[in-house]
C-alpha cells in the first residue's frame, strides 16, 4: 500500500510498504477514505517529539471496513468507520471507567494510552495510508451512516472534534456561560463550536492568525487578535470585569508571542489572568514531560513555569489530559446527522496521499488558510474550498 511514511523531521516520504495484516481474532484492516492531518503530527514533524524512523503517520483516521478477524461480532465487512485516535483494550480498569485515553493494556512500554502512528503512542502504524490495522475492532470503531455524505464531517469525531468538546467539559461550560479558548487551530475553533452547541453566553477566541480567527466569527464567537489587544483586559471589559466563567488551552506547549518567539507558559498564564475566581480552565492542548528544543530549560523537562500562585488564590479549577474520544463521539455523531454540527466549517485544502509532503510543508508553515487539511488514497472524493 502507499502510505506517509517519517524518515526524520521534515523529512516525509510517500512510499509503497507492507498492506497490514489481521494479527489477532478482534482485529479489522480499513480501507482509508480520509485520514487527517493533525497539528500535533508537527510536533514529530519539527523534531519537538521523538518518532521511530519508519512509522507510517497519521491518527485522524475514516474509511470502510475490508477485512475482519475471527471474533470481531459486531463491525462488518462493508461498514463506513471512524476510528478514534485512542486505541483501547475496553477491558482493562481505566477502559471500564471511560478513560480509553489511558488504556493500560494498549500500549506494548507500559505507559498508560495508546494510538496510532504517533510518539510513545505504541508500535502501531498511522492512517495516513491506504489501508489501517486497528485492534479490539469491536470496541473501537464507531459506526457510521453508509454512503458518502457528510464525509469531511465525519472524518473530525476520530480526533479534533471530540477534543474541542472535551476542553468544553474540562471548562464546565453549560447554557448561560461565558467562555475564552485560546488558540484558533482546528481544536481551538472544535471548542468555540462545541461551547456554541452546549449553550454559551459568549465564545472568546484568542489568537493572531486573521483567517482563523475570520472562520471564529463565521459562527458567533468573538475573535481577539493578541497582536493588536491585550486579551485579558479585552475579556474582562466585555464580562463586566468578572472574567470568564471557564478557559480552555488549545495551544499547547509551543505557545508563540505576537513576534514569534516561543513561551510556553504563555497561555496558562493568560487564562489564569482571563478566568474569573472560582472558574475552570480545561486544558487540552499538547504538553510533553521532555521536549529538547524548548527555550529553557525547566520546560525541556517538561517544567511549565505558570502563575499557579494566582490560580490558587482565585480558586480556580485547572482540568487536563487527552481525550477519551469514545465518551463523546457517538453523540457528537448523531449532532452531524440531524444537522445540529458541522465540524467541516474548519477544512481549508483536501489533497490525494501523494500531495501528503507538500500539504505538510504548507500546513506547518502556517500559510495563509492553511487551516485543516484532508487526504484522501483514492476512495472519498474531494471536495473544493474557496
Amino acid at each position: 500500500m502507499k502510505a506517509v511514511v517519517f524518515h526524520g523531521p521534515r523529512e516525509l516520504a510517500v512510499e509503497t510498504v507492507s498492506d497490514p495484516k489481521i494479527e489477532a481474532p478482534l482485529d479489522a484492516v480499513i480501507r482509508i477514505t480520509t485520514a487527517n492531518i493533525c497539528g500535533s503530527d508537527l510536533h514529530p514533524y519539527e523534531g519537538r517529539a521523538d518518532l521511530e524512523d519508519g512509522m507510517v503517520l497519521g491518527h485522524e483516521n475514516m474509511g470502510i471496513v475490508e477485512e475482519v478477524g475471527s471474533a470481531v461480532g459486531r463491525i462488518k465487512v462493508g461498514d463506513r468507520v471512524s476510528v478514534p485516535f485512542n486505541l483501547a483494550c475496553g477491558t482493562c480498569r481505566n477502559c471500564n471507567d471511560g478513560f480509553t485515553s489511558a488504556c493500560l493494556r494498549a500500549n506494548p512500554s507500559g505507559d498508560p494510552g495508546a494510538g496510532y502512528g504517533y510518539p510513545k503512542m505504541g508500535p502501531l502504524w498511522g492512517g495516513q495510508a491506504e489501508l489501517l490495522r486497528v485492534p479490539w475492532a469491536d470496541f473501537n470503531l464507531l459506526e457510521l451512516p453508509e454512503g458518502t455524505e457528510h464525509e469531511s464531517d465525519y472524518t473530525m469525531l476520530s480526533d479534533i472534534f471530540p477534543t474541542g468538546y472535551h476542553g468544553t467539559e474540562l471548562a464546565h461550560v453549560a447554557p448561560g456561560k461565558s467562555v475564552v479558548i485560546f488558540g484558533a487551530g482546528p481544536v481551538g475553533l472544535m471548542a468555540a463550536h462545541s461551547a456554541m452547541i452546549r449553550g454559551a453566553a459568549q465564545v472568546f477566541v484568542v489568537d493572531k492568525e486573521s483567517d482563523r480567527l475570520a472562520m471564529a466569527t463565521g459562527f458567533g464567537a468573538t475573535a481577539v487578535d493578541f497582536s493588536k489587544v491585550d486579551p485579558a483586559e479585552f475579556v474582562m471589559d466585555a464580562t463586566k470585569g468578572f472574567g470568564a466563567d471557564c478557559g480552555v488551552e488549545a495551544v499547547g506547549f509551543q505557545a508563540h508571542d505576537a513576534s514569534g518567539e516561543e513561551h510556553p507558559e504563555m497561555v496558562l498564564d493568560n487564562l489564569v489572568k482571563t478566568v474569573r475566581a472560582t472558574g475552570h480552565i480545561g486544558v487540552v492542548g499538547v504538553y510533553v514531560p521532555q521536549d529538547p528544543g524548548a527555550p529553557t530549560e525547566p520546560a525541556k523537562q517538561g517544567r511549565v513555569e505558570f502563575d499557579y500562585g494566582t490560580a490558587f488564590e482565585k480558586g480556580i479549577s485547572i482540568a487536563s489530559g487527552q481525550c477519551p474520544v469514545k465518551k463523546y463521539n457517538r453523540e457528537l455523531r448523531d449532532l452531524i446527522i440531524h444537522d445540529r454540527a458541522t465540524p467541516s466549517f474548519i477544512v481549508s485544502h483536501e489533497v490525494q496521499l501523494d500531495e501528503a509532503v507538500e500539504a505538510y510543508r504548507k500546513f506547518d508553515a502556517r500559510e495563509d488558510g492553511y487551516t485543516k487539511v484532508l487526504l484522501h488514497p483514492g476512495t472519498a472524493p474531494i471536495t473544493s474550498h474557496s
